[in-house]
Protein backbone atom coordinates (compact mmCIF):
# COMPACT_ATOMS: atom_id res chain seq x y z
CA UNK A 1 0.00 0.00 0.00
CA UNK A 2 1.19 3.39 -1.13
CA UNK A 3 -0.35 6.82 -0.78
CA UNK A 4 0.63 10.45 -1.97
CA UNK A 5 -1.46 12.99 -0.76
CA UNK A 6 -1.73 16.18 -0.99
CA UNK A 7 -4.06 18.52 1.08
CA UNK A 8 -4.68 22.71 0.04
CA UNK A 9 -6.86 25.11 1.04
CA UNK A 10 -6.34 28.29 2.96
CA UNK A 11 -6.14 29.07 6.89
CA UNK A 12 -9.06 28.25 8.74
CA UNK A 13 -10.63 25.49 6.27
CA UNK A 14 -9.03 23.36 8.93
CA UNK A 15 -6.88 21.21 6.37
CA UNK A 16 -4.37 20.19 9.45
CA UNK A 17 -7.67 18.49 10.82
CA UNK A 18 -7.98 16.25 7.94
CA UNK A 19 -3.91 15.27 8.04
CA UNK A 20 -4.42 14.58 11.46
CA UNK A 21 -7.36 12.11 10.93
CA UNK A 22 -5.69 10.34 8.03
CA UNK A 23 -2.54 10.21 10.13
CA UNK A 24 -4.57 8.47 13.01
CA UNK A 25 -5.93 6.16 10.72
CA UNK A 26 -2.91 5.21 9.14
CA UNK A 27 -1.26 4.57 12.10
CA UNK A 28 -4.24 2.30 13.34
CA UNK A 29 -3.60 0.40 10.22
CA UNK A 30 0.12 0.09 10.93
CA UNK A 31 1.50 2.13 8.10
CA UNK A 32 4.53 4.02 7.97
CA UNK A 33 3.68 7.85 7.61
CA UNK A 34 5.40 11.29 6.80
CA UNK A 35 3.76 14.59 6.69
CA UNK A 36 5.19 18.31 5.69
CA UNK A 37 3.23 21.40 6.16
CA UNK A 38 3.87 24.29 4.34
CA UNK A 39 1.44 27.05 6.61
CA UNK A 40 2.44 29.82 4.37
CA UNK A 41 0.13 32.66 5.83
CA UNK A 42 -1.74 30.63 8.06
CA UNK A 43 -3.79 32.53 9.62
CA UNK A 44 -7.27 33.06 7.88
CA UNK A 45 -6.88 33.22 4.54
CA UNK A 46 -3.65 32.59 3.36
CA UNK A 47 -2.58 29.24 1.42
CA UNK A 48 -2.19 26.11 3.47
CA UNK A 49 -0.43 22.68 2.12
CA UNK A 50 -0.08 19.46 3.60
CA UNK A 51 2.12 16.63 1.49
CA UNK A 52 1.18 13.14 3.26
CA UNK A 53 3.01 9.96 2.46
CA UNK A 54 1.42 6.71 3.47
CA UNK A 55 3.07 3.48 2.91
CA UNK A 56 3.37 -0.04 4.20
CA UNK A 57 7.01 0.08 3.56
CA UNK A 58 9.35 2.91 5.14
CA UNK A 59 9.00 6.57 4.05
CA UNK A 60 12.26 8.67 2.89
CA UNK A 61 11.21 11.53 1.97
CA UNK A 62 7.90 13.59 3.38
CA UNK A 63 8.06 15.67 -0.19
CA UNK A 64 5.70 14.69 -2.90
CA UNK A 65 8.02 14.71 -6.80
CA UNK A 66 6.23 16.31 -9.17
CA UNK A 67 2.94 13.82 -10.67
CA UNK A 68 3.44 11.30 -8.28
CA UNK A 69 0.30 12.86 -5.81
CA UNK A 70 -2.67 9.62 -5.90
CA UNK A 71 -5.03 12.26 -4.39
CA UNK A 72 -5.23 15.63 -3.99
CA UNK A 73 -7.65 17.18 -1.08
CA UNK A 74 -8.59 20.44 -1.74
CA UNK A 75 -10.93 22.75 0.66
CA UNK A 76 -10.82 25.45 -2.14
CA UNK A 77 -11.07 25.60 -5.86
CA UNK A 78 -8.23 27.65 -6.96
CA UNK A 79 -6.09 26.00 -4.64
CA UNK A 80 -6.63 22.58 -6.22
CA UNK A 81 -5.13 24.15 -9.36
CA UNK A 82 -2.14 25.31 -7.89
CA UNK A 83 -1.42 21.77 -7.01
CA UNK A 84 -2.15 19.82 -10.60
CA UNK A 85 1.21 19.45 -11.80
CA UNK A 86 1.77 17.13 -8.80
CA UNK A 87 -1.27 14.63 -9.37
CA UNK A 88 -0.36 11.55 -11.35
CA UNK A 89 -2.06 11.05 -14.92
CA UNK A 90 -4.74 8.55 -13.25
CA UNK A 91 -5.26 10.33 -9.85
CA UNK A 92 -8.12 11.78 -8.14
CA UNK A 93 -8.70 15.07 -7.39
CA UNK A 94 -11.32 16.24 -4.65
CA UNK A 95 -12.01 19.79 -4.60
CA UNK A 96 -14.57 21.97 -2.95
CA UNK A 97 -16.91 23.70 -5.78
CA UNK A 98 -17.26 27.35 -3.88
CA UNK A 99 -13.91 29.35 -3.62
CA UNK A 100 -12.63 31.35 -0.78
CA UNK A 101 -12.48 34.79 -2.30
CA UNK A 102 -9.17 36.29 -0.25
CA UNK A 103 -7.46 38.17 -2.70
CA UNK A 104 -8.48 40.79 -4.96
CA UNK A 105 -7.69 39.47 -8.36
CA UNK A 106 -9.67 35.54 -7.43
CA UNK A 107 -9.70 34.15 -11.10
CA UNK A 108 -13.15 33.65 -12.71
CA UNK A 109 -14.89 30.67 -11.44
CA UNK A 110 -16.11 30.03 -15.09
CA UNK A 111 -12.15 29.12 -15.64
CA UNK A 112 -11.58 27.52 -13.39
CA UNK A 113 -13.99 25.43 -13.46
CA UNK A 114 -13.27 24.59 -17.11
CA UNK A 115 -10.19 23.37 -15.83
CA UNK A 116 -11.60 21.58 -13.34
CA UNK A 117 -13.85 19.56 -15.97
CA UNK A 118 -10.76 18.44 -17.91
CA UNK A 119 -9.78 16.13 -15.22
CA UNK A 120 -11.35 12.20 -15.54
CA UNK A 121 -10.67 11.92 -11.87
CA UNK A 122 -12.82 13.95 -9.66
CA UNK A 123 -15.47 14.65 -7.23
CA UNK A 124 -16.12 18.36 -6.66
CA UNK A 125 -18.75 18.96 -4.04
CA UNK A 126 -20.19 22.12 -2.13
CA UNK A 127 -18.72 21.04 1.26
CA UNK A 128 -19.91 24.11 3.05
CA UNK A 129 -23.88 23.52 2.02
CA UNK A 130 -23.43 19.91 2.86
CA UNK A 131 -22.16 21.13 6.72
CA UNK A 132 -25.04 23.50 6.94
CA UNK A 133 -27.37 20.72 6.45
CA UNK A 134 -26.15 19.21 8.97
CA UNK A 135 -26.09 22.27 11.51
CA UNK A 136 -22.48 23.64 11.39
CA UNK A 137 -20.30 25.31 8.67
CA UNK A 138 -17.61 23.81 11.14
CA UNK A 139 -17.12 20.52 9.70
CA UNK A 140 -17.24 21.40 5.88
CA UNK A 141 -13.04 19.78 6.18
CA UNK A 142 -14.84 16.51 7.53
CA UNK A 143 -17.56 16.69 4.74
CA UNK A 144 -14.56 16.40 2.51
CA UNK A 145 -12.56 13.88 4.16
CA UNK A 146 -15.71 11.57 3.91
CA UNK A 147 -15.64 12.78 -0.25
CA UNK A 148 -11.85 11.65 -0.39
CA UNK A 149 -12.83 8.50 1.84
CA UNK A 150 -12.76 5.92 -1.50
CA UNK A 151 -9.54 7.19 -2.58
CA UNK A 152 -7.21 7.11 0.51
CA UNK A 153 -6.53 3.54 0.28
CA UNK A 154 -7.53 3.11 4.28
CA UNK A 155 -10.49 1.84 5.39
CA UNK A 156 -13.77 4.10 6.02
CA UNK A 157 -13.90 2.27 9.77
CA UNK A 158 -10.14 3.59 10.31
CA UNK A 159 -11.19 6.80 9.67
CA UNK A 160 -13.94 6.83 11.33
CA UNK A 161 -11.90 5.40 14.15
CA UNK A 162 -9.60 8.64 13.68
CA UNK A 163 -12.53 11.55 13.99
CA UNK A 164 -12.89 9.61 17.15
CA UNK A 165 -9.51 10.07 18.60
CA UNK A 166 -8.91 13.09 17.54
CA UNK A 167 -12.19 15.05 18.42
CA UNK A 168 -12.71 12.70 21.89
CA UNK A 169 -11.18 15.43 23.66
CA UNK A 170 -13.66 17.90 22.84
CA UNK A 171 -17.09 16.03 23.01
CA UNK A 172 -19.37 13.24 22.56
CA UNK A 173 -21.34 15.52 20.56
CA UNK A 174 -18.65 17.07 18.29
CA UNK A 175 -17.63 13.69 17.80
CA UNK A 176 -21.00 12.69 16.47
CA UNK A 177 -21.06 15.60 14.63
CA UNK A 178 -17.89 14.74 12.73
CA UNK A 179 -19.08 11.09 12.15
CA UNK A 180 -22.19 12.64 10.37
CA UNK A 181 -20.15 14.80 8.28
CA UNK A 182 -17.69 12.09 7.22
CA UNK A 183 -20.52 9.57 6.43
CA UNK A 184 -22.66 12.77 4.26
CA UNK A 185 -19.29 13.42 1.94
CA UNK A 186 -18.48 9.55 1.73
CA UNK A 187 -22.32 9.07 0.36
CA UNK A 188 -21.45 11.95 -2.22
CA UNK A 189 -18.33 10.24 -3.29
CA UNK A 190 -20.09 6.59 -3.60
CA UNK A 191 -22.68 8.21 -6.26
CA UNK A 192 -19.83 9.56 -8.44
Amino acid sequence: MKADIILSGVGGQGILSIAAVIGEAALKEGLYMKQAEVHGMSQRGGDVQSNLRLSDKPVSSDLIPIGQADLIISLEPMESLRYLPYLKKDGWLVTNSQPFVNIPNYPDMEKVNEELDKLPHKVVLDVEAIAKELGSPRVANIVMLGAATPFLGLSYDKIADGIRSIFARKSEDIVELNLKALQAGYDVAKKR
